[in-house]
């Protein structure tokens, strides 16, 4: 059963020149214990998905259509209190930058000390307590509880967030981004957190990347975006072996493989689309070798296919 569902999803940008139509009418949801994946080239709309998830659109976007359900509650219709009471308790977020979310000027166990207590009734001591716990989970030393972030390396940063992130144990966690500007050893170590802690708390997940490696790592099934729309969902294993929207496949022939015979990578010609004056048809026909007079006229319908769900007219 799904635990969070995204349907028909419109978040626009409102601007002088027109709208942005950053997300336009997706759709997907999100089993319990399950990490869903949401990757797409920079600019697709994935984080505006998580912004809106969590209602943190900020004029000139807002929500213009569409439903967040979790847990049977529409998120997008609650009022403001009853939303914030729902942050960092029950729906929480690890946004990417480490450095930028995290207070300069407080200890690391402060900040997840004070997430604890705005939504718990527990003595000081106890947050404190429950604040050492969370950075042995993440796989710091407790004594550095009062320590501040400067004294922090990237890595600890980013888990450091995840400490904060989980400290009351949400139900829901979403991770924009987690792993931008870690070297590679850092990169398997904040996941290898995440995974322990995806165990440990039965966490249900979003990962949003455009890192292919990330969400092969972390994710049970993923969703491709494109110029604000989804063109392919499937289990993670059997999209990366079989994709079969062209965007899909020409995402995953531009990443390079340790595996198997060597061949050179085929980059995407074009640039994605401006979001104001999308193309006609499917967003991704001008950039697409194999499209046709349909595809520059109609819009694609989501299609099942094998497992999957396509966006495509070469999709019968």
């Amino acid at each position: 059963m799904a635990l969070v569902e995204i349907e028909n999803l419109k978040v626009y940008f409102f601007t002088r020149k027109g709208a942005a139509k950053a997300v336009d009418g997706i759709s997907f949801k999100v089993a319990g214990n399950e990490t869903f994946g949401l990757i797409g080239e920079s600019g697709c709309g994935k984080t505006t998905v998580a912004m809106a998830i969590m209602r943190f659109v900020k004029p000139p976007g807002r929500i213009v259509g569409g439903r967040v359900s979790f847990d049977g509650s529409d998120l997008v219709t609650l009022n403001p209190e009853t939303m914030r009471n729902l942050r960092g308790k029950a729906i929480s977020i690890i946004r990417q930058e480490a450095q930028n979310a995290l207070n300069p000027v407080m200890s690391i166990g402060k900040q997840i000390t004070e997430i604890i207590l705005e939504h718990e009734k527990v003595s000081k001591d106890t947050a404190w307590t429950r604040a050492r716990h969370q950075l042995n989970l993440v796989g710091i030393s407790e004594e550095r509880v009062k320590d501040y972030p400067h004294e922090f390396s990237g890595g600890m940063k980013q888990r450091a967030m995840v400490a904060i992130a989980t400290a009351c144990q949400p139900r829901f966690l979403i991770l924009d981004e987690p792993t931008t500007g870690l070297d590679v050893i850092v990169q398997r170590q904040l996941l290898e957190s995440i995974n322990d802690l995806k165990t440990k708390l039965h966490l249900t997940s979003l990962l949003i990347s455009h890192d292919l490696s990330v969400i092969a790592e972390t994710c049970d099934r993923v969703a491709v975006m494109y110029a604000g729309k989804i063109v392919e969902e499937a289990q993670t294993v059997s999209l990366y072996k079989n994709p079969l929207h062209p965007y899909s496949k020409a995402l995953i022939g531009a990443f390079p493989s340790l595996k198997g015979t060597k061949k050179k990578l085929k980059s995407i010609p074009g640039a994605p689309p401006l979001l104001i004056d999308p193309p006609a048809g499917c967003r991704f026909q001008p950039r697409c070798n194999y499209a046709t007079e349909i595809c520059t006229s109609v819009d694609p319908e989501i299609r099942e296919r094998d497992d999957h769900r396509v966006a495509c007219h070469l999709i019968k």
